[in-house]
């Protein structure tokens, strides 16, 4: 079996045991979303390169020095690793900023809500406008529903995971989602889009 067929936590007991390749693929594995994530808070290039290999350097110590007790929960840990070292940066320089709409791969804007789908239209141009005015509507959802909303959509993560990365209860993100989706339908009738929720 190829290494690059084994489960994240896999990976991590061969590096663990000795192995260094298996890093150098959860690296590759997670570093779209890890580097999206950081540049999303940051919105600063450098800034977001240093982040990122701080992470995964504090992620080699906790990893050898046998601290690492996450089990199944790779990629949440790699990002709530990423976030506290955004803001103690940003502590450190006492300026934090807001999550603005996410970044693709290609390093572009890109909507949230893509996997929305836009009535049943062929035309790519009003699909083009539905999703840049759904990206609009989630910036202005107040900072918590945001990152919810994001986390949900973009990094896939389910609600125990957004509880324990943003360390609330679970109830307390399903009610975060709950208010986005009240507030982004709020906004779509005031505006006069069509409304899917």
């Amino acid at each position: 079996m190829s290494m690059q067929n084994l489960s994240d936590n896999e990976l991590v007991q061969l590096y663990i045991n000795g192995n260094e390749q298996s890093l150098a693929i959860l690296i590759q594995r997670h570093k779209r979303k890890i580097f999206s994530y950081i540049y999303i808070i940051t919105r600063d290039k450098t800034l977001s390169e240093d982040v990122f290999q701080d992470t995964f350097f504090k992620v080699i110590q906790t990893l050898k020095r046998g601290q690492y007790n996450e089990e199944g929960k790779f990629l949440p840990w790699l990002l709530r690793i990423a976030k506290n070292l955004i803001v103690d940066h940003f502590r450190r320089i006492k300026k934090m900023p807001t999550i603005p709409a996410i970044i693709n791969e290609e390093g572009e804007e890109t909507a949230i809500f893509d996997l929305i789908p836009c009535h049943d239209t062929t035309d790519e141009r009003e699909q083009s406008e539905f999703k840049r005015d759904m990206r609009n509507l989630v910036n202005e959802l107040p900072a918590e529903q945001r990152e919810v909303v994001i986390m949900r959509t973009y990094y896939d993560m389910s609600f125990k995971e957004i509880a324990e990365f943003t360390n609330v209860s679970i109830n307390t993100s399903l009610g975060r989602m709950r208010y986005a989706l009240i507030n982004l339908k709020k906004m779509m009738e005031e505006k006069n889009m069509e409304v899917f929720m």
